[in-house]
């Protein structure tokens, strides 16, 4: 891209992110219970192959393929000492794949286990674990960082603070919210944008989550506490249902675009797909809404 990121981004214009990455690589072939990082170093043809169907469709954001990439979800699939090779691996696969034509944004998803006291990790080993992942994303090229799925607060402020610390690329966050416009663990848009916001973010918003319904309030709520943030959708393919034994989401690229339409006029800046999507679903956002 001709610009920064966060010059991008203080233009007011849309940014277009990409879509659902687990969706494409279980159609893939990525075999059930595996760690998707693992195809970053064993099958990172299918890798380039899922960044390029989104950049053609019009990403100009791509994350890379580590959303569970930290120490601790690594360790349950028994590769945890891999936490750096395969983080800088899909840094490095994502900046091939988007050359100058995209930015590129070091995932970061959950931990997968409850923050205390309700579960065994403390704020301490999270922001550790999330500063080790941060900082192999950032010395494999990254553009941003980006926060993603997250549904405690002390985790999200954990990774956040540790993104910040270990680089200086604009870090972005976005939780997943429930249809009552609270996270599963109770968090409300307007308490994420007043403890997430101050700390530094360069965007913040929605991202996964029960449907689009709750988006708008999302996003109000967000724009109260913090006016001048770029504001982040990017949710599912609606709700998910069983169809013959297969999830299927139950909204089409078309009815998914004229939604996230309604959106960027309530303020929406940073806009794509998660869970059950694909390159149609950018393809047909990018022909509705203009940049």
């Amino acid at each position: 891209m001709e610009i920064s990121l966060r010059e991008y981004l203080s233009s007011g214009k849309v940014l277009f992110a990409d879509g659902a990455t687990g969706t494409m690589l279980m159609a893939a072939g990525l075999p059930p219970g595996q760690a998707p990082e693992i195809w970053n170093v064993e099958q990172p043809e299918k890798i380039l192959s899922l960044h390029r169907a989104y950049l053609d469709a019009g990403s100009q954001i791509i994350l890379t393929n580590t959303f569970g990439g930290s120490r601790i979800k690594l360790d349950k699939a028994g590769i945890g000492e891999r936490v750096v090779e395969l983080n800088r691996a899909a840094a490095g696969l994502a900046r091939q794949a988007a050359g100058a034509r995209a930015y590129v944004a070091g995932d970061i998803g959950p931990s997968g286990e409850l923050m205390a006291p309700m579960g065994p990790l403390t704020y301490e080993k999270a922001f550790e674990a999330f500063a080790e992942q941060a900082a192999a994303l950032a010395e494999g090229g990254v553009d941003a960082i980006w926060v993603e799925t997250m549904t405690d607060l002390e985790e999200a402020r954990a990774a956040v603070n540790a993104a910040l610390q270990v680089s200086d690329l604009p870090v972005f966050c976005s939780l997943s919210f429930g249809k009552r416009g609270r996270t599963m663990m109770g968090v409300s848009a307007r308490q994420a944008a007043q403890t997430l916001w101050p700390l530094g973010l360069a965007a913040i918003g929605a991202n996964c989550g029960e449907g689009l319904d709750m988006i708008p309030e999302v996003l109000a709520q967000m724009r109260e506490v913090a006016p001048e943030a770029p504001l982040i959708v990017k949710p599912n393919a609606g709700l998910p249902k069983l169809v013959a034994g297969a999830t299927v989401y139950d909204l089409t690229p078309q009815d998914f675009a004229a939604r996230m339409s309604e959106f960027v006029l309530q303020g929406a800046r940073v806009i794509g797909s998660c869970c059950g999507s694909s390159p149609d679903f950018i393809r047909e956002l990018r022909q509705r809404i203009a940049a």
